[in-house]
């Protein structure tokens, strides 16, 4: 079973809308909605925005449904020149750039419990993942480190710390989170983030603009992996 998280319905209405033989159960106020799509058994559900809820959200679907893999899907901010308004960033590893104990002696982003500052993606699925989107085309798709936290990334000076510390590709607010759950209960995990912004000053403009158009490019790339799975 392949589980899908996004954080808005924006990010998995469409996916929802495509499953056969549907289900919904709702646990802690979240809707996973399971059933198939092309033939794959799947489970999609809208955590909503943030850390704890994309974590409650993921505890809970690998509590209920035990998925093979879970897939967040959904629209980030660009760290890189690589990565531009529409384009995919399909995550190498996630990191949690607000965690912070480096005053204790640790590293910045280090995850206390699993001892790490790097969650390392699926390889095996974000290689499917980067076929299917180059089998899809009409956008660029780019591989790299995928930086959480709990802040809608909107300064110049907050994006070149992030780059700095950690040389992520795309920030958003979610992936980490789900990451360290996966990762606790050694439950293979990806991250594929569609462009909205630029993630600095314009970004409050560019979000709206183009939030419509990343989350279209990110649900064309799940379905079409779904279909190879």
């Amino acid at each position: 079973m392949i589980g899908i998280i996004g954080a808005m319905d924006i990010e998995v209405q469409n996916l929802k809308n495509a499953v056969t033989n549907a289900e919904t159960k709702t646990v802690s106020g979240i809707d996973f909605v399971s059933g198939e799509i092309d033939g794959r058994s799947v489970v999609i559900a809208k955590a909503g925005i943030g850390k704890v809820n994309a974590a409650v959200c993921a505890q809970t679907m690998i509590l209920l449904f035990k998925p093979d893999v879970i897939i967040n899907t959904g629209v980030a901010g660009s760290l890189s020149p690589a990565a531009s308004l529409g384009d995919i960033v399909i995550g190498t590893d996630a990191v949690q750039h607000d965690m912070d104990t480096s005053p204790l002696g640790d590293p910045v982003g280090f995850i206390s419990g699993i001892d790490t500052v790097s969650l390392p993606c699926d390889e095996k699925v974000r290689e499917k993942l980067l076929a299917a989107a180059e089998k899809i085309g009409g956008f660029n798709a780019v591989c790299g480190r995928i930086a959480t936290g709990d802040v809608f990334l909107n300064s110049t000076e907050q994006k070149e710390k992030i780059v700095s510390t950690f040389s992520a590709v795309a920030g958003e607010m979610e992936g980490g989170s789900i990451g360290q759950v996966c990762v606790i209960n050694k439950t293979p995990f990806a991250v594929v983030r569609a462009i909205s912004d630029n993630a600095d000053g314009s970004s409050h403009m560019d979000y709206p603009t183009f939030l419509k158009t990343a989350a279209e490019n990110s649900t064309k790339l799940m379905l079409e992996y779904i279909k190879n799975a």
